[in-house]
């Protein structure tokens, strides 16, 4: 749920965004100097959606079922999944693929364009 508290921020020399949207705004994309998507294959997503709206949401499996054929999915393929096209890099996520390689990748990138030394 949103709220209506905002936190302002001042300018760092390293910013990290978040968010399952953030590459549908073609202005912020164009601000960003690294796009990282992490991705899961989509059965893997339906069933953490299940397992979570069944027990946390109290919703039985015919519902999530419904209503993830009716507007998660299409809202995905209409809006997320577009996004990977932006991305400089993609994780595949639950994949065997080990975390610690693809942040490696993201902090020597990080330390290149901000001549930090992290």
């Amino acid at each position: 749920m949103r709220t209506k508290e905002v936190t302002v921020l001042k300018p760092k020399r390293i910013v990290i965004v978040e968010g399952i949207l953030i590459f549908s705004d073609p202005l912020l994309v164009k601000e960003l100097d690294i796009k990282v998507f992490v991705d899961a294959d989509a059965d893997v997503r339906f069933i953490r959606r299940l397992q979570r709206d069944i027990s946390e949401r109290g919703r039985t499996a015919e519902q999530v079922m419904d209503q993830y054929l009716e507007t998660v999915k299409p809202m995905h393929e209409m809006f997320v999944e577009p996004s990977k096209k932006v991305a400089d890099l993609v994780i595949m996520s639950d994949q065997g693929n080990d975390p610690e390689v693809a942040l490696g990748m993201i902090v020597n990138h990080l330390k290149v364009i901000s001549g930090l030394k992290l």
